[in-house]
């Protein structure tokens, strides 16, 4: 399992897929939508713009695993 740092209290799911590198923009989450591929806290997603939280779990299929982590700075 990888790690996602934030340094805000939330990051969007089309937001998190950029800063992971996972896509090159915020549009591209509509394939992995569509396609069911985003699991959150092992539930799966249909929300572009779902908040994620310190200890949220984002798991795409076929690609990967995270933990979001809040930076106390």
């Amino acid at each position: 399992m990888k790690t996602i740092t934030i340094h805000t209290a939330y990051i969007q799911l089309d937001q998190f897929l950029k800063w992971a590198n996972i896509t090159a923009n915020g549009g591209d989450i509509r394939f992995f939508i569509e396609e069911k591929r985003i699991l959150v806290n092992n539930e799966i997603c249909l929300v572009k713009r779902k908040k994620l939280y310190h200890g949220d779990i984002v798991t795409i299929k076929n690609i990967g695993t995270w933990k979001v982590l809040r930076s106390e700075i």
